[in-house]
C-alpha cells in the first residue's frame, strides 16, 4: 500500500493522485522525468547541478564527480513527489487529502467517492 496525495481541481477536472514515495523514474532519468511532468524548476536545478559538476571536475576529480552525480540523481528521486505537487498546485489544483491505496487509480476513485 502506498500513500497518495490527492489534488483536486476547481474547474471539474478529475483529481490527481501523486504517490508519496521515492521515484525511480526521477532518479534514473531526471531530465526526462522533469520534462514528462513539466517540472521546470526541477529541470533547471538539475541542469545547474550538472553544469557545476562539469566546471568542478578538473579540480575535484572524476571519481568525486561520479559520486556527486549519483547524489544529485538520488536527491531528484526523493524530491519528485513534492515537485509534482507544487507544479499541480500552480496549475490550479488544491490539496484534497491523502489516501492509502494499491495504485493511483484506486486512490483517485476513493477520493471521488468521498467527495460526492
Amino acid at each position: 500500500m502506498t500513500l497518495y496525495a490527492i489534488l483536486k481541481s476547481d474547474v471539474g477536472a478529475l483529481p490527481r493522485a501523486v504517490p508519496e514515495k521515492f521515484s525511480w523514474f526521477a532518479a534514473l532519468l531526471p531530465p526526462v522525468h522533469a520534462l514528462a511532468h513539466r517540472l521546470w524548476g526541477q529541470l533547471v536545478l538539475f541542469v545547474l547541478g550538472i553544469v557545476a559538476l562539469v566546471f568542478a571536475a578538473p579540480s575535484i576529480g572524476a571519481d568525486a564527480v561520479i559520486w556527486l552525480y549519483i547524489l544529485i540523481a538520488i536527491a531528484s528521486g526523493f524530491a519528485a513527489p513534492g515537485a509534482r505537487q507544487r507544479a499541480l498546485k500552480r496549475r490550479g489544483y488544491a490539496a484534497g487529502g491523502y489516501r492509502f491505496s494499491a495504485d493511483a487509480d484506486q486512490a483517485r476513485l476513493a477520493a471521488m467517492e468521498t467527495s460526492a
